[in-house]
């Protein structure tokens, strides 16, 4: 049984492991593996003591710090659920997220979160700070709990239906869903990307993402700790351009995953302030938003290492497909690879699967999926049909099996009919030298229904005009597909997790044109 958990899979690897580094805070301390379970399973005793039960949901809100891997680890390992939330939320997001999850407790830095303490002494939730002051030193608490016994954790057995992790998804098109995932899902999770990308104790990453987010949890942070690897965390607890490729060269990192937009600043840096060397690296990581072939391109050639491009979904625990290493077959610009320890299949609105090259709502099914979404089963009705998890996004495998995705079935553009991927007019428009990030979306149209706009993020020093794009556009794409309206920005609106959402750019960009030319978004 415990195989089958994500605990059980960590008390392995700091047998087999035991000296081997887990996790550096950048320029501070090193921990090995067998110093990592060692603070779990005190902490997790400290948690029994302060009176957490099995199945309390406890939220953690922490830069990317060692106190929130610990943390986070000992709350599962005591049988309750890990709600990682965003230290930046305001406190009404704070509010809504603590009563949605039921936490129990928050525990948060030393510094404490003005926001998420103010949310939860309104919710009448008790808080808590830890702190690691040294690599040898035991953990502060505040207020301290109770006495506790060592071993009181000791007991205590992991099932693989405990429900270890709950996360929210990121509202595409709706409020956020709860998203409950169990140890079995993440040690199914993490053992899926061991296996496709060969993690093992040699190899080590710095994370970039945060670790509230479902890719730098999983794919970053815990696939590294089951594999007996090591991850670094960087010494501001957030992802820097500054310190990112020094953090990478000396602890001798051997791969990083990334969204595409830290992609894109690691490249803008690599042009105007090149690094006198780069590591050697396996391999870097793309994933969480599509990735234009272009710059799939520019990274290989800055970094000298292949990229491969993955397709991930909070209710799969992560990762559901991905490009394969160089050894293991070719990785394939414009696609998220291969399907990954679990069944997919296209299938049309009837439920019935289509073959190569017909497109379809991508499906899947494996021990990695969620088994539903809390307190919501209108939701859960749509996406679990004939026997799949539906993920909502429109796609198709080719004659060799690896996946293109088309676009969300609600983002894609329906123009008088025609049906446009906003993902295609993306990496049409990232083609362009002179533009550093581009974002199609549609809008509201008297006469189509549906019109595409575009906005666009100049490259540095760049002095490329709305013209440019248009004519651009008219060259590479189909004339329908051709952007009605450029908008000329140096931001775009996005997620706390880094994403780009449609939804959120249109609004963004709506907001600025008179609304006696365009109607209300979604009138």
């Amino acid at each position: 049984m415990e195989s089958m958990t994500l605990t059980g899979l960590l008390k392995h690897v700091a047998e087999k492991f035991p000296s081997r580094r887990a996790i550096s805070t950048s320029g501070k301390f090193d921990i090995t593996h067998a110093r990592l379970q060692q603070l779990v399973e005190r902490a997790a005793s400290h948690l029994v003591s302060a009176g957490v039960k099995h199945g309390d949901v406890i939220a953690l809100t922490f830069p990317n710090t060692i106190e929130f891997v610990i943390m986070f680890l000992a709350v599962i390992r005591v049988r309750a659920t890990a709600a990682p939330l965003n230290s930046a939320y305001m406190a009404e997001e704070f509010e809504f997220y603590l009563s949605d999850s039921e936490s129990k407790l928050l525990i948060t830095a030393k510094e404490g979160n003005e926001a998420a303490q103010a949310a939860a002494s309104k919710l009448k939730i008790p808080h808590m700070t830890v702190a690691l002051p040294e690599a040898e030193s035991d953990i502060v608490y505040s207020p301290a709990p109770p006495e506790s016994n060592v071993e009181s954790a000791a007991e205590i057995v992991n099932d693989p239906s405990d429900i270890g992790l709950f996360l929210h998804t990121s509202g595409t098109t709706s409020r956020p869903k709860g998203v409950p995932l169990s140890q079995l899902n993440l040690v199914s999770s993490v053992n899926n990307i061991k296996s496709v990308y060969k993690l093992c104790d040699s190899d080590s990453t710095v994370i970039v993402l945060p670790l509230f987010h479902v890719h730098g949890l999983m794919a970053g942070l815990l696939s590294s700790l089951g594999a007996g690897a090591s991850v670094t965390l960087p010494s501001a607890g957030r992802f820097s351009g500054t310190t990112f490729w020094s953090d990478m060269k000396k602890y001798n990192a051997t791969w990083y995953t990334a969204v595409p937009t830290i992609h894109q600043i690691l490249l803008d840096r690599h042009l105007n302030k090149p690094e006198s060397d780069y590591p050697k690296l396996r391999f870097i990581r793309s994933c969480s938003a599509a990735l234009a072939p272009s710059v799939m391109a520019r990274l290989e050639e800055a970094f000298g290492a292949p990229v491969l491009e993955a397709y991930a979904m909070t209710e799969a625990t992560h990762l559901m497909a991905s490009n394969p290493l160089p050894e293991d077959g070719p990785h394939i610009p414009g696609s998220v690879g291969k399907p990954v320890g679990q069944e997919m299949a296209i299938l049309n609105e009837n439920g019935v699967v289509q073959g190569p090259n017909a497109k379809g709502e991508v499906c899947i099914r494996g021990p990695n999926v969620t088994k539903g979404y809390k307190n919501n089963p209108e939701a859960n009705k749509s996406a679990f049909q004939f026997g799949w998890f539906h993920t909502g996004d429109v796609g198709y495998l080719d004659s060799d099996g690896y996946l293109h995705l088309v676009g969300r079935i609600k983002e894609l553009i329906n123009r008088g009919g025609e049906k446009i991927s906003p993902i295609e007019v993306d990496a049409v428009l990232a083609s362009h030298p002179e533009i550093a990030q581009a974002v199609a979306f549609g809008v509201p149209d008297d006469k189509y229904g549906e019109e595409i706009n575009c906005a666009i993020i100049p490259r540095e020093g760049s002095n490329i005009d709305e013209a440019e794009v248009m004519r651009f556009c008219k060259k590479n794409l189909a004339a329908f597909k051709v952007p009605k309206k450029v908008f000329m920005t140096d931001s775009l609106p996005k997620t706390a997790s880094g994403k780009i959402q449609r939804r959120l750019v249109a609004e963004h960009f709506l907001a600025q044109i008179s609304t006696a030319k365009v109607p209300k978004f979604g009138a």
